[in-house]
């Protein structure tokens, strides 16, 4: 049994089956950090602490370079200078093929939607209100975030946990 997904990226799967223990720790960590403090503060709050966090290590690190360029007496320059020239902006046509993207998948959606609620195929809109009562159960016990966060711990452990009993 191959354990590679066509879709995921070598790094991806690197991440998810914790070769690299240190980097998957990292974002395992983080992400679970992020989940967990959503549940406790909105959105726009966590959002506000993270830009402020990451403002802090930015401004901390470039007058650390600061001052020790001023106590060597080096012409380094700014820290930062490579990712400030990096040429960030998007073509037209990545934009085009993005929007293009977006607008195919949104017109499934609703094309789908649209013959599950007008009822084209009875037995489909059946099955489809089947996992709608199902889903009230579900949203019942848990909120979105529990789900997310158990998403999450299923996604970093379950393919380590394959390949220990696999024996691979």
């Amino acid at each position: 049994v191959s354990l590679s997904n066509p879709r995921l990226s070598p790094p991806a799967i690197d991440l998810l089956y914790w070769r690299n223990v240190k980097q998957s720790g990292a974002v395992f960590s983080s992400v679970l950090l992020l989940l967990f403090s959503l549940t406790q503060f909105s959105v726009v709050s966590v959002g506000a602490y993270l830009a402020l966090a990451a403002l802090s290590a930015t401004i901390s690190f470039r007058i650390y370079k600061s001052v020790l360029q001023a106590v060597q007496k080096t012409d380094e320059g700014h820290p930062f200078k490579s990712y400030l020239e990096m040429e960030i902006t998007l073509s037209q046509d990545q934009i085009s093929k993005y929007a293009d993207k977006i607008l195919l998948y949104s017109n499934t959606c609703v094309k789908e939607l649209r013959r599950l609620f007008l009822v084209q195929d009875l037995v489909d809109s059946l099955k489809f209100a089947v996992l709608m009562w199902l889903l009230t159960y579900v949203g019942a016990l848990f909120n979105g975030l529990t789900l997310l966060i158990l998403a999450v711990v299923s996604m970093f452990t379950m393919p380590v946990v394959y390949r220990e009993a696999s024996g691979q």
